[in-house]
């Protein structure tokens, strides 16, 4: 019973096939831990910068002001300024071609709302990634644990006399697999939750401003419109 149980003693002494079935467990916990710390970062960062949009747009600054400021800041800015700006952009090249006040507010409402998709494809950028981990990497430890324990019988089979400390080491070789497949779905599982109801957040702040932005363009340009009507009316 003098046998080494460490876990890098059971994975030097594992099958081939086991120990690629680990290496490749190892790799995807990496990729994956890669992917959440950026996906931490970049939601948080796509949060505050939403905030300070939000308080600056609330604040009384001008629209026009607003997007002068979206244009200069379009790579570094936030989400929802560059959608505001694509709204925006819209409005005014409508408006120049003298368009009626509903397809004003419509098509910076379509183009708010394809900004709106390019911007949610960024932010939900490798989270299926995170849901490959989450459900595959368990399946891929049960296959190396499987495949280690049928080579450890298969192994035993010489033996005249099989005791446990003989089955210990083999079996104990091949539970590594499952244990490094559910440390590599776990983090993934819980993160994977945790960005998506940040992000379906971010959602649902992204559409009620596009909605409330809406209305202030319909009702800038619906004194304008009556205007225009009263005057190829004859009304003054």
């Amino acid at each position: 019973m003098d046998q080494n149980f460490s876990i890098v003693s059971l994975v030097l002494g594992a099958s081939n096939v086991v120990q690629v079935v680990l290496a490749l467990l190892l790799a995807v916990s990496l990729a994956s831990w890669t992917v959440i710390f950026r996906k931490y970062f970049g939601i948080k960062a796509a949060r505050v910068k939403t905030d300070e949009f939000e308080q600056e747009f609330w604040s009384g600054t001008s629209l026009t002001e607003l997007y002068q400021a979206a244009l200069a800041n379009a790579r570094h800015g936030s989400p929802l300024q560059r959608i505001f700006a694509s709204g925006m952009r819209e409005f005014l090249k409508l408006r120049e071609r003298r368009m009626e006040a509903s397809d004003l507010v419509d098509g910076a409402r379509r183009a708010m709302r394809a900004a709106l998709q390019r911007e949610m494809d960024v932010i939900e950028s490798n989270l299926s990634f995170l849901a490959s981990v989450a459900s595959v990497s368990p399946y891929v430890g049960l296959f190396g644990t499987v495949w280690g324990i049928m080579h450890a019988f298969v192994g035993l089979s010489n033996l005249q006399q099989v005791t446990l400390a003989t089955v210990a080491p083999g079996i104990a070789e091949a539970l590594v697999a499952t244990a490094i497949g559910l440390f590599a779905a776990i983090p993934a599982v819980i993160a994977y939750n945790f960005f998506a109801r940040d992000i379906d957040r971010l959602a649902i702040r992204f559409d009620a401003f596009m909605e409330e932005f809406s209305n202030i363009l319909h009702r800038q340009v619906a004194p304008h419109a009556a205007a225009a009507r009263g005057h190829d009316t004859g009304v003054h």
